[in-house]
This record gives C-alpha cells, structure tokens and sequence, in this order.
C-alpha cells in the first residue's frame, strides 16, 4: 500500500532548511563587502565561503567521531528532531559572534561566526534530509526533498535583499559605501530565529526516530538483490555521490560567488560595470533560480493526478520566478531586464519533462544544460553572458536532491553513516570556490568559470554510473518512477 506524504510533519521540517539558504545566500553580499573593507584579493575573499562550507566537514568529522567514540550512531541515541534543535543551538551561539566581531572590526571573528553557524548546519543536515525522504513513499523521496530545496531557495532568494538592505540600507537613498558595523543587526535577529525555531521544533510532531532497514527493502524492487555492506562505504552509489556532492556544491557557490566580481568588471572587459551596492538582485536571481527549478521538480512530490502535476510542473516555477519579481520591485530594484529570463525558464522546464521523474536522468541533463550555460557564458560578454552564468542556478536545483536520493538509497542501516558523509563533502563549496578564485586572479575571472564545466562533466557521469550501480542492487529507477505515478 502506497505511503502518503506526512504533510504537518514534513511542513514544519522544512523551516530549517528556509535558514540553511538565507544564510549561504547572504554569504555572497558579504564576500565583496569584506573584500574592500579588509582590501582581500579574490582568492582571500574567497575564504567566506572556505570558513562556511568547510565547517560542514569538521562538522560530519565529529558527528563520525563522537558515534564511534558512543558506540552508537548520535541520531539513533538522541532521535533526529533532537539533533536538528541542537543544531539550531549551535548555529544561534555563531550568529551572537557577529556582534563583537563588527564592533571590533575583526574579519577572522567574523569568519569563525560564520563557521558556527555551518557547524550547526551541518548536524541539522545529516537530520533533516533523509527525514524529508522518509515522510512519506520512498519512490517520491527525492521529489519531497526537492520540494524541501525550493523552500530552501525561498531563503536564498530573500536573504541577500535583507542582507543588502541591512549593510547598505535603502538603495533608492544611494548609500554604497558598506558598514562593517551594520553586519551585525541580521545576524543577531537570525540567531534570535534559530532558538524560536528549535523551541517550536521541539513541541512538533516531527519524528525523532526511523527503520532503517524497513526504508531499504521498500526502496528494492527485488529484495534479493539488496547489498549487505559492512559499512556505507561498500557502496558505489554513495562513494561516487560523496564526490558527486562535492563537485555540485562547488559549482554551485563558485559560480555565484565569483560573479559579483564579474559583474564588477567595466563593460569593456565583459562585464557591466556594477557598483557593489547594486549586485543583490542579480545574486538573488542566481539563488531565486534554484528555487524556480525545484519548484519545477517538487510537483512530483503532490499526489495528484498525471495531468495537474504536469500543469504544476509549468506553472510552480514561474510562481517562483513572480516571487522573485515581487521582492525585488519592493525593494525598489530595477528589474525590467530581468523579464527575458523567462524564455531561459522554459528549457528547464522541458529538462524536468525529459527526465520522466527519474534523478538520475535529470541530474544527466541538468549537468548537460549546466555545460552548455557555462561555456556560453565564458564566450559572450555584457547581459548575455551575465544571464548564462546566472542560469546555472536554475540547472544546479534539482542536483542535490537527486544525487543525495541515489547516494543514499539502498544503503538501510547505514543511511545515516551516508548521511553523514554526504554533508561532509559539501566542504567543495569552499574549496571549488577558492580554487576559482585563485584561477582568476591568474587568467581573469571571465574565464575561471571553466572549473564550472568540470564540475558538471564529472556530475554527468555520476549520473550514469550510480544508476548502474543501483539496478546492480535490485533498484530499478525508471520502473520506481513509473510506480510513483510520473
């Protein structure tokens, strides 16, 4: 009998992961910031991302440590809405350093905040996304967790507006000159959010415990062929996904967080010579295009009928894209040339179309799209360049779900030893970043993107493989897709 999405417990869920992407957004209007506050190379500035992706490693390290050193996994001793409040804790206890930091003008403070409040985030992953999987069919899992994202991206496309606003004030004044000081207001309200939202996940009706073992034979379509590894590490679907993660998320921060830089350029050099006081609509658009495709990916997750999904599946993404519209006129950007990304809205759509509800055929396509959008990108100049690079957001949206989906299924009791490893590699969003950030201060920044390609090219694979690897364990992804109702 089909399991039905448990939508008061999965709605609650998904406010953490609104906070995951209103900070990791608002990160990139504070890279240019401190670039010339504290007069960093691009590289140097690059250490933002470093500081806040590479806590999720150290993070997962000491989730692996503290297991073994208990005997146990930490989430099935202290329940997974547990560790999800204590998660929020710890990021809250990173937000208060702002404070101190901004009053003394300590960039190092600064980047120790923001590593806390990753360190809580990444508990708070290891938690909360096979959670999202598991409410419900596993067949849908990867559209809920999907689903899940697009509430995500709500967060990155608001973040870097508030942010903005916050640093700069209001744009209509012609304030461009930041205050290091002013950092600290958000942060300090952010870090108030996270205790509200740990305190009010604590009294909900989330689930602290899963079986594990029940997951992995419900996800088979022969139980037969099931593997029974020793370890999470005996599976090829999560060893190449661990590298998989770490490519997606490099490409995805990279990208986005070199572009201000671009966008900074003077015409004749590529770019369009904007001031950094005016580059939040175009980060929001970047991180309002993963929202815009995993809303586009999430209308598989509505048990409804074949054709509303289809009709959802049109109409969610440029709901999304309205949103993105709306928050910005109110802040009183100019957005009328933002209008023709639009027509860039509808390969995506066909994309998701194509893929017939199977991840690993999306993540295909998607990494294709992502190529093509990159190196047209590099070999134009002006708004049609900037528009390119922009649109790899839209064909980043639906990797994560769809890579940490195959990685993590079939593995049963060692989901969470997955889990874990999985966040782990998000560490590629700072050490990608850094890495481009280095090429361009070599070659230039209009060309550094080409380690976006790469990124893709390896995800393209991945795509590939992990399917074989998965129908060598019985798991069939077409036929699951065929039986989730696509």
């Amino acid at each position: 009998m089909a399991q039905h999405t448990r939508w008061s417990q999965f709605l609650v869920l998904i406010t953490v992961f609104f906070f995951w992407g209103f900070v990791a957004a608002s990160n990139d209007i504070l890279i240019p910031v401190f670039k010339k506050a504290f007069h960093l190379t691009q590289a140097q500035s690059m250490y933002v991302a470093n500081a806040f992706y590479v806590a999720y490693t150290v993070g997962s390290l000491i989730y692996v440590a503290v297991s073994r050193s208990i005997g146990a996994d930490v989430l099935n001793r202290i329940g997974y809405k547990n560790g999800i409040c204590v998660g929020l804790v710890i990021s809250a206890l990173g937000s208060l350093l702002f404070y101190p930091a901004a009053n003394s003008g300590s960039f190092g403070l600064m980047l120790s905040g923001l590593f806390i409040i990753a360190l809580g985030f990444s508990l708070q992953q290891i938690a909360a996304n096979p959670l999202a999987i598991v409410m419900g069919d596993p067949k849908t899992g990867a559209q809920r967790l999907t689903l899940a994202g697009g509430i995500n991206n709500l967060g990155t496309t608001i973040g870097p507006l508030l942010v903005s606003f916050a640093i700069f004030g209001s744009v209509a004044a012609g304030n461009t000159v930041a205050s290091i000081e002013s950092v600290k207001t958000p942060y300090l309200v952010l870090g108030a959010a996270f205790v509200l939202v740990a305190i009010f996940l604590k009294f909900s009706s989330v689930p602290n415990h899963i079986d594990l073992d029940k997951l992995a034979s419900e996800e088979a379509e022969d139980a037969r062929k099931l593997a029974h590894k020793k370890s999470a590490f005996g599976y090829p679907q999560l060893v190449l996904g661990m590298v998989a993660i770490f490519v997606y998320v490099g490409v995805e921060v990279s990208t986005i967080a070199n572009l201000p830089a671009y966008l900074e350029l003077p015409p004749e050099k590529g770019g369009l010579g904007i001031a950094t006081a005016l580059i939040a609509p175009f980060v929001s658009l970047y991180w309002a295009s993963l929202m815009i495709g995993r809303w586009a990916g999430a209308a598989g997750a509505f048990e409804v009928g074949m054709n509303t999904k289809r009709m959802l599946t049109v109409l969610l993404p440029y709901l999304a894209f309205g949103v993105f519209l709306a928050v910005n006129a109110i802040a009183k950007h100019e957005i009328a040339h933002f209008f023709t990304y639009g027509f860039v809205i509808v390969l995506m759509i066909a994309a998701t179309f194509a893929s017939r509800g199977n991840p690993a055929r999306m993540l295909l396509y998607f990494a294709l799209c992502g190529i093509v959008s990159l190196l047209i990108g590099m070999f134009t100049s002006g708004m049609t360049s900037v528009v390119a690079f922009i649109s790899v957001g839209l064909f980043c949206s639906t990797m994560w779900p769809c890579i940490f989906a195959l990685a993590i299924t079939g593995l049963g009791k060692h989901t969470n030893q997955g889990s874990s490893l999985l966040i782990m590699m998000i560490m590629g969003g700072g050490i990608i970043s850094w890495a481009q950030g280095a090429l361009a201060d070599a070659v230039g920044i209009h060309y550094s993107f080409i380690v976006g390609v790469l990124c893709f090219a390896y995800l393209a694979f991945y795509a590939l493989a992990a399917s074989k690897a998965l129908k060598n364990q019985g798991i069939d992804l077409d036929k699951r897709a065929a039986q989730a109702g696509h």
